[in-house]
């Protein structure tokens, strides 16, 4: 039997002990914080993306929602200025002549996100020298629809992971979500006896636009939203190697603007709410969030080789390069991912980074995406 005895030697602490104990212990709390924030050994080992089948232009979108909504023809000049060409779909433009209600969209969404994720994950390890069997973890980020058991379960068991696999679902970050999730699964793998985590990261946009909504803001997101999914292996970076990594990731969130970024939740679904106020937001407050989160880092704008934004649309593009004082070229594979793509929501920062890394980028970048928060999350990597 194991006995504790207490130390009647040990004098009582005085008032000015507490407080230096209590300060020391505050101080290394920091330190902890600080060390949390940092993933300076985390490298991405693989990147891969995937669409659904259906491949859909602006005129042919902009013709179904005017035939469904012929009173908003007067605002079909929208359409043709998102700086977009092409989105892909998880269904045919012909189902949304029907009215659905949240059985439908999510009997969709839980089929095709699954497919989706099956596809980018094996596509992603296959880009990797690193086996199934060897994976810690799986990170599953979305926002478009509900699954329980969720998907990184689901993706478990079709993959064929370890029944030891640790699963963290993220629901509700938007198109923040890749960024935010990027930096949430570096950290998990700091917890792990090999560090190896998937990630994966998927949204359904357009399942969620509702025709019984003839609002300018569901006609908006009708004219940028588009479906996609990336996945991500994250491991130890080993000294000598040369992959891309991440140095650290962080969020700033701008108070009592909850209403500018997400979802109302409707009778027959999701309610897009989206601000007109963002671009303004994001051409004001930007910089100095960036310039905030840069200096946790010891770093200024003008240490950076690049920046890696997500494309939430023409103007949210156009205000981060007035915001960050880029040129148009910067930020070119923003503009090209928006124009192939439209804005997927969360994994679509993750689609720039692949290219930018496809196209040979080196030195220190910020990956950075706006969400519901509002919010902007970012990620400072060494590529």
């Amino acid at each position: 039997m194991l006995m504790i005895s207490a130390n009647t030697n040990q004098k009582p602490r005085n008032a000015a002990t507490r407080e230096f104990d209590l300060k020391r212990a505050r101080r290394l709390m920091n330190e902890d914080r600080h060390k949390a924030r940092s993933c300076p050994h985390i490298a991405i080992a693989a990147v891969a993306s995937a669409v659904p089948e259906h491949r859909i232009d602006q005129q042919s979108t902009r013709d179904i929602v005017l035939s469904i909504a012929p009173e908003l023809r007067s605002h079909e000049s929208l359409f043709l200025n998102t700086g977009i060409k092409t989105r892909y779909s998880c269904v045919p433009l012909g189902w949304h002549f029907e009215q659905r209600g949240w059985a439908a969209r999510n009997a969709v969404f839980q089929e095709v996100a699954a497919d989706l994720l099956e596809n980018v994950s094996r596509k992603c390890i296959a880009r990797s020298a690193i086996s199934i069997g060897e994976i810690e973890a799986i990170v599953a980020v979305s926002t478009t629809g509900l699954a329980v058991p969720s998907l990184d379960a689901i993706l478990a068991n079709r993959l064929g992971l370890s029944s030891t696999i640790e699963r963290l679902p993220i629901f509700g970050l938007g198109c923040a979500g890749g960024v935010s999730g990027l930096g949430y699964a570096a950290r998990l793998a700091q917890t792990l006896r090999n560090g190896i985590v998937l990630l994966l990261v998927v949204e359904l946009c357009t399942i969620n636009c509702r025709n019984t909504d003839r609002s300018i803001k569901n006609f908006i997101s009708t004219a940028l939203f588009g479906d996609g999914a990336a996945a991500l292996l994250l491991r130890p970076k080993f000294d000598g190697e040369v992959l891309p990594h991440l140095i650290g990731s962080g969020q700033h969130m701008w108070q009592r603007t909850e209403s500018m970024m997400g979802w109302s939740i409707e009778d027959d679904g999701f309610g897009v709410v989206l601000s007109p106020d963002i671009p303004r937001c994001a051409r004001h407050e930007l910089r100095p969030a960036v310039d905030h989160f840069l200096a946790r880092h010891d770093l200024k704008l003008a240490d950076l080789d690049g920046v890696i934004m997500h494309p939430g649309g023409r103007k949210v593009l156009e205000a981060v390069e007035h915001a960050l004082a880029l040129p148009r070229e910067a930020l070119r594979h923003a503009w090209d991912v928006l124009a192939e793509y439209g804005n997927m929501s969360s994994p679509t920062a993750l689609f720039v980074l692949e290219r930018t890394l496809s196209a040979g980028a080196s030195g220190r970048h910020l990956l950075a995406a706006f969400g519901p928060g509002f919010t902007v999350s970012f990620a400072l990597l060494d590529v």
